[in-house]
């Protein structure tokens, strides 16, 4: 099935934004951002978008050649967006031009500091990693809800870290062919994705993963997210109905969960697609002899 869920690190609201904000910025300047960054623009008749302003149209042929899946293509163009938010500060406009950037920026999971960089608010799971995957559509999903929710809804946030870690886990089992229970509890879910990677502590395996000091960060990871579920299932993230509305959660606390799913999300995925793993040799190893 086709996944229905965009996996593009910047939304099309944050491109039409920036899009918008070159109106008044000279064609040399947007040229020279762009450029100063490596991109060419796309040919006139491969140019998908109509517009009667030069400018607009002068972006969209540049912004039409980046790969918005893609993490380096897109820390490149984040670039260019400080460059053409740099041109607006010198010349110092005026009115509320940095609000309407800053707004879709935030949604999409980035900041912009006191010196006008553009900053990732938390990490993002390595769209390579998910390349080899039948369908990332359940992953790429979950990611956008914690994008869109860290910064305007904690709570949110935490429901979100916490399914991705579920949809994780999911994948996992459906690439090594092993039946998914849809009615498992989440750390029993989580133990059965690692024992399928060869990750848990029992795992007899050479060298560095069978040593004592990875089985015991094997061992937090698991923790870490049993405890990320814990933290939904006593009313701290979305997912179920409250009488009253959890206080003192924080932006803090909303980070801590989205940077804790996304250190094991990340664990899973790089051993799922890792050619060496461990994992690999025992599924390839021959059955004992019958005795």
């Amino acid at each position: 099935m086709a996944a229905t869920t965009r996996s593009e690190l910047i939304s099309p609201a944050t491109r039409v934004a920036f899009r918008s904000h070159c109106t008044s910025i000279s064609l040399r300047d947007i040229a020279a951002a762009w450029e100063g960054q490596g991109f060419a623009p796309v040919a006139p008749d491969e140019l998908n978008y109509q517009d009667s302003g030069v400018r607009r149209t002068s972006f969209q042929s540049y912004a039409q050649a980046v790969d918005w899946n893609d993490r380096s293509h897109v820390d490149r163009a984040l670039l260019v967006f400080e460059d053409l938010m740099r041109v607006a500060r010198r010349e110092e406009w005026q009115g509320r031009w940095l609000e309407d950037l800053v707004v879709p920026l935030e949604r999409d999971g980035l900041k912009v500091d006191d010196r006008g960089r553009i900053l990732w608010v938390e990490p993002v799971v390595r769209t390579h990693d998910l390349s080899g995957l039948s369908d990332p559509s359940g992953i790429l999903a979950e990611l956008d809800r914690v994008h869109r929710d860290l910064s305007d809804d904690p709570a949110g946030a935490i429901g979100s870290a916490k399914q991705l870690i579920e949809a994780t886990a999911k994948t996992v089992l459906r690439e090594r062919g092993i039946p998914i229970d849809e009615n498992a509890k989440m750390p029993l879910l989580i133990k059965h994705a690692q024992k399928a990677l060869s990750l848990d502590a029992s795992a007899v395996t050479p060298g560095p993963d069978g040593t004592d000091a990875v089985k015991k960060i094997l061992g937090g990871a698991a923790a870490i997210a049993v405890g990320i579920a814990e933290l939904r299932n006593r009313g701290y993230g979305t997912g179920h109905g409250q009488a009253s509305a959890p206080t003192g959660l924080g932006v803090r606390h909303a980070h801590l969960a989205a940077n804790a799913a996304i250190t094991w999300c990340e664990l899973m995925l790089d051993t799922l697609r890792d050619p060496a793993a461990p994992w690999r040799k025992a599924a390839s190893a021959p059955p004992p002899p019958a005795t």
